[in-house]
């Protein structure tokens, strides 16, 4: 933990340092409720859960034109014994010196490219093996160029999302990643290389891509490669995700999804999607807002999705035969903003 005490030693100083001027706060609060039915072919068992999804309180602003800060936190995520910080997706401050850098550190987000992985999961239902194992919050600091207006790159230095199998803090992971935006083609990419265990390797190649159609057709198409120390394969161990949205009004998306995962590295080194994996989800759904406000949104939604493949994880949440359906209510916020006075 002491990468995790000396990022927040540094966030508390320096907010207390910038707190002298006028703290503007936007506080949002969102809540996701849904009834799933999961049916298992090789069982034909049917299981039902009506829960709270999601119940997240985010609070945002900006001290300076300089200083700003961002704090999520889900208040319906299991705690492991004393540790309240797990339930925090994210604390973070950000210092913008000029207009072409900043620098950030805190609890955030791991830098790896693709459109599913960087979508907040209040706004996902089906998603690949990938998705669903990587810990992807973690203790950090980086420091982004802006190249332009539409191009970015960051580098960041984290905690290793791997540390928690081996429950060991000191593992690191070091990503650069590119978001950029020319035209119809919106880009994720990134590349990382991350401790998967003390002193050892598995290096990502992150390719998301999304194509703006036209104003009511968009496209997303990701690909993950993966790759331990001294190996070189393409494709052997890799999550593609694709994504088709189609918005015929401005409350109304229809979707459809697939996702594939395979491991055929003959290596222990992915944790995440496990050697002797070859796993498929595929699905469709739609969303509608009823209340769509600038202050206050209300959607609701209902998708379904089928899993057939093996997974070399016995306990995945993708396993073969696996049908997925799920309606639900989602409901944002912003409780209130304080603005700054001039």
């Amino acid at each position: 933990m002491k990468l995790a005490a000396c990022l927040m030693t540094f966030f508390v100083v320096t907010a207390t340092a910038v707190a002298q001027e006028t703290s503007p706060l936007t506080l949002r609060i969102e809540a996701r409720g849904d009834l799933e039915c999961q049916h298992q072919e090789e069982n034909d068992k049917y299981d039902w859960d009506c829960s709270e999804r999601f119940i997240n309180l985010r609070l945002d602003g900006a001290f300076s034109p300089q200083w700003s800060y961002s704090y999520r936190h889900r208040l319906n995520k299991i705690i492991r014994g004393e540790n309240v910080i797990d339930a925090m997706d994210w604390l973070y401050m950000t210092y913008k010196p000029t207009a072409t850098a900043s620098l950030s550190a805190g609890k955030q987000v791991v830098a790896i490219g693709g459109y599913e992985y960087d979508r907040a999961p209040i706004h996902l239902y089906f998603c690949s093996e990938f998705w669903n194992q990587v810990p992807c919050y973690q203790w950090g600091a980086s420091a982004t160029w802006h190249m332009t207006e539409n191009n970015h790159l960051t580098f960041q230095f984290s905690q290793s999302p791997f540390r928690s199998f081996w429950r060991k803090d000191d593992m690191f992971a070091y990503n650069m990643m590119w978001t950029g935006a020319h035209g119809l083609w919106h880009t994720l990419w990134s590349v990382n290389a991350m401790e998967w265990r003390k002193g050892r390797f598995i290096n990502y190649i992150a390719l998301g891509n999304r194509f703006e159609v036209s104003d009511k057709v968009s496209v997303e198409a990701d690909l993950l490669n993966r790759a331990s120390s001294h190996q070189q394969f393409l494709l052997r161990d890799c999550t593609l995700v694709g994504e088709l949205s189609y918005r015929p009004c401005s409350q109304l998306n229809l979707f459809a999804k697939a996702s594939y995962d395979v491991n055929r590295s003959g290596t222990e080194a992915d944790l995440l999607v496990k050697d002797g994996t070859e796993v498929w989800r595929a699905g469709g759904g739609v969303e509608y807002y009823p209340l769509k406000k600038e202050r206050m949104d209300l959607r609701v939604h209902a998708n379904y999705c089928y899993t057939w493949g093996k997974n070399g994880n016995e306990n995945g949440a993708l396993q073969d035969g696996l049908s997925v359906v799920d309606f639900g209510i989602t409901w944002t916020m912003q409780a209130f903003s304080i603005k700054k006075r001039k």
